[in-house]
C-alpha cells in the first residue's frame, strides 16, 4: 500500500476541502460519479475535471486542472495508470497539497516525484472506503 493510514487520514481531514476529481463526468455508471457524491456528503467541495467539462453534482466542470481558476487542495485521480503520472505532475504545478490515485491506479515513479515535491500522496485506495473506515 502506498500511503499509510496516518497519511490517508491527514489527506481526508487536514489537507483541505476542495477536491479536483480528474475523470469525473455525468456517467452514473463510473466509480468517480459515486465517489464524488460521497466526498460531498462528507463536506468536500468537488471540482469535476474531464475533457467534456460537464457540471456534475451541481459543481461546474473544467477540461483540465490548469483551467481551474482557483486553488485546489487534493487532486483525486480516476484515469488509467498510464495517464496518472501526467495528472500528478499537473497537480504539483497547480500547487495542490495532496494527490490521491484511486483503486487500481498505480504509478510508482509518479508517487516518488509527487512526494519529492512535498505533496502528500496515496494510491490504489478509495476515499469512499477510507472515510468510513478511518472514522469508525
Amino acid at each position: 500500500m502506498y500511503g499509510d493510514d496516518e497519511t490517508v487520514r491527514d489527506i481526508l481531514t487536514g489537507t483541505g476541502d476542495t477536491w479536483a476529481v480528474v475523470g469525473l463526468s455525468n456517467n452514473t455508471s463510473r466509480a468517480a460519479y459515486g465517489v464524488a457524491r460521497v466526498l460531498q456528503r462528507f463536506g468536500k467541495r468537488i471540482v469535476p475535471v474531464h475533457p467534456k467539462a460537464e457540471t456534475v453534482h451541481g459543481e461546474r466542470g473544467y477540461a483540465s486542472l490548469e483551467d481551474i481558476p482557483f486553488p485546489v487542495d487534493v487532486v483525486d485521480v480516476f484515469v488509467n495508470s498510464a495517464q496518472a503520472g501526467a495528472v500528478a505532475d499537473a497537480a504539483v504545478a497547480k500547487g495542490a497539497k495532496a494527490v490521491w490515485f484511486q483503486l487500481g491506479v498505480v504509478d510508482e515513479a509518479a508517487y516518488a516525484r509527487t512526494r519529492e515535491a512535498g505533496l502528500k500522496m496515496t494510491m490504489d485506495r478509495c476515499p469512499a472506503i477510507e472515510i468510513p473506515r478511518l472514522s469508525s
